[in-house]
């Protein structure tokens, strides 16, 4: 066999070994709606954007509720102990996670949930589920039962973000949503770690064990916020108390 021949056979034969390693496959641990870990693979799910477990939407009374905490665990009771099978794609988010799509039982995992409402589309990647999110707003499904910040909004939410729903939100929604941020208050009982900013403009986050935690007053106007997990808090910039 010619050379050329020879190394174009070996480059067929390698290509299905390649596709089929970097498939992860697994009892997952759902750490939020679009977060979870295989083993030692930390793996972020593409073309959805989840709500954090820290927040909080309105129901259809206008009563504020932990939607971020709800889309974790209505992920778990659908597909926790199954196992599943992620397709990797060649890039990592920016906190270093795999980037994948994932199915269980032969169900997409993404599509379930945007058309269930615990996920919203990312059109800015990927269009793919994009009829799904239409499909969950006309039912008022999960997050669009009532009113809510779009996930990548909330990360850095202010006086300008907009506020979505299957309605018209009522008039006082940006004020309990954005105030929701500092409440005194946690969001969620995996939401305790407490963050401000000290007089040097420098966010420190406080886990409830720091000596200074119960001193840290949760007011939107001094600029604090809640975190779940030191992961989040670092990933926001933040460092923790030295005492």
């Amino acid at each position: 066999m010619k050379l050329p021949t020879l190394l174009a056979a070996i480059a067929v034969l390698s290509f299905p070994a390649i596709a089929q390693a970097a498939d992860i496959s697994g009892v997952p641990k759902i750490r939020e709606g679009d977060q979870l870990q295989i083993g030692n693979h930390r793996i972020r799910l593409g073309g959805i954007d989840a709500p954090a477990v820290d927040q909080l939407c309105l129901n259809t009374k206008g009563e504020r509720w932990t939607c971020g905490a709800a889309a974790r665990d209505e992920l778990t009771k659908r597909f926790g102990g199954k196992s599943w099978t992620c397709h990797t794609r060649p890039v990592a988010d920016r906190r270093g996670r795999t980037v994948a799509r994932c199915q269980a039982d032969g169900e997409d995992i993404q599509k379930w949930l945007v058309s269930n409402g615990w996920a919203l589309a990312a059109t800015r990647i990927s269009r793919d589920y994009e009829p799904d999110e239409k499909a969950a707003r006309e039912a008022k499904a999960g997050m669009w039962q009532g009113a809510f910040i779009a996930p990548w909004d909330w990360r850095v939410r202010n006086k300008k973000t907009t506020v979505l729903g299957a309605v018209k939100p009522p008039e006082n929604a940006k004020a309990v949503l954005l105030a929701s941020a500092s409440g005194s208050v946690a969001p969620s009982p995996d939401c305790t770690i407490k963050g401000n900013v000290n007089r040097s403009g420098e966010c420190i986050f406080h886990q409830p064990t720091s000596r200074w935690y119960a001193k840290i007053e949760m007011k939107i106007s001094k600029g604090t916020r809640w975190f779940c997990s030191v992961e989040e808090a670092e990933a926001a910039g933040c460092r923790e108390t030295r005492r």
